[in-house]
């Protein structure tokens, strides 16, 4: 019997970057796709960290290394057509379990936008392309993911 990730049973990862096009995204759709194979009654979704994405030079709705990299592994994003969005403190609060790719550099972030929620965020350590090849990102994204997986199981 499928697992329905409405049902009420199902708690929620909420991945958050800077600007929920490459990392944060990448995260979702991997975490999406082995949850549901290893029947976990955990769901993901992403969000970016920036306030306002309209500054940001995303180039549609989600990066095309975070597509390649998916179609790599054979999978098809369920949300490739969403466009970048910034997290609400609803969506904060409302999370089961909150990661942050980058502590580095969202950890500010956070306590600019939301000092009292800081403490609910678990910090991974995922650069971005601006630091390291897309591949690189990716390759630490998955293996962080990996080990989640098998801490909720």
């Amino acid at each position: 019997m499928a697992m329905d990730p409405q049902d009420a049973a199902f708690k929620s990862v909420l991945f958050l970057c800077s600007g929920n096009y490459f990392r944060s995204r990448f995260s979702e759709e991997l975490f999406n796709h082995w949850a549901g194979r290893l029947s976990l009654p955990w769901r993901a979704d992403s969000r970016g960290l920036v306030a306002d994405l309209s500054g940001l030079r995303n180039m549609g709705s989600i990066s095309p290394h975070t597509l390649n990299a998916l179609a790599s592994r054979g999978i098809s994003p369920a949300g490739a057509a969403r466009w970048p969005t910034s997290v609400s403190q609803e969506e904060l609060t409302g999370a089961d379990l909150v990661i942050a790719l980058k502590e580095l550099e969202h950890r500010p972030m956070l306590e600019r936008r939301f000092p009292e929620l800081v403490e609910r965020v678990e910090f991974w350590q995922v650069d971005d392309i601006d630091v390291v090849p897309p591949h690189v990102g990716i390759r630490q994204a998955e293996q962080q993911l990996l080990e989640l997986l098998q801490r909720l199981r």
